[in-house]
């Protein structure tokens, strides 16, 4: 099976910049550093009755790196790198989800007939 994956990843033509890929993984650990961080200041924020505490809450929340946050984050193709078509049950984009199907290497995927 392993000559198959291989074979299977040589062929595909459309992948990202590595330079996005990095980025991404860099958001990636930025969003994991700083998650408990975040969720404490929002829950904070919360439960704050006082407007003045509030804004101060929100501007520590807004001095957190832009890229710290999970909404930042874009999912993409692991073996590609493709950001759009992604399924997230695989965790691929759409070419390599069709080329794997075809190959038989997704284990329970089988071409759709009606």
């Amino acid at each position: 099976m392993g000559d198959c994956v291989f074979n299977v990843l040589i062929q595909i033509r459309f992948m990202a910049k590595k330079s996005m890929i990095e980025r991404e993984k860099k958001r990636a650990r930025l969003v994991e550093k700083y998650a408990a961080k975040r969720a404490e200041l929002k829950e904070e924020f919360r439960t704050a009755t006082n407007p003045a505490e509030k804004l101060a809450i929100h501007r520590q929340i807004q001095k957190l790196p832009r890229n710290s946050a999970p909404s930042r984050k874009r999912n993409r193709c692991w073996v590609t790198g493709r950001p759009r078509a992604y399924y997230r049950d695989f965790g691929l984009s759409r070419n390599v989800l069709r080329e794997w199907a075809h190959e038989g290497l997704l284990p329970g995927v089988v071409k759709s007939s009606w």
